[in-house]
């Protein structure tokens, strides 16, 4: 199993961006595939972003494509999610994941709050 702990969120106005960093731990985390959900109060969590163990072909849920850039560090064990051109719908908690074979595991989560 992964150990995972995210870090880099914050209060930010519309149109700001930031970077979550969700750093591994254990010599699994190259052999899994990682991503980013997200749950907005009284929502349910959602998928936002997810990326294969060689860090290509990444997948995005439509409504962050073309500001949300997901990527991996396999060297440091950690990924990463830039985001730009944040929206007040954007304000959730994130959590970072990693799919083994037999098991997924989550980070705590990251509060990311968009003012407008």
């Amino acid at each position: 199993q992964v150990q995972l702990v995210e870090s880099g969120g914050g209060l930010v106005q519309a149109g700001d961006s930031l970077r979550l960093s969700c750093a591994g731990s254990g010599r699994t985390f190259s052999s899994a595939d990682i991503g980013w959900y997200r749950q907005a109060p009284g929502k349910e969590r959602e998928f936002v972003a997810g990326i294969g163990r060689s860090g290509g072909m990444p997948n995005y849920e439509d409504s962050v494509k073309g500001r949300f850039t997901i990527s991996r560090d396999n060297a440091k064990n950690t990924m990463y999610l830039q985001m730009n051109s944040l929206k007040p719908e954007d304000t959730a908690i994130y959590y970072c994941y990693a799919q083994l074979i037999f098991t997924r595991s989550w980070g705590r989560g990251t509060q990311v709050t968009v003012s407008s």
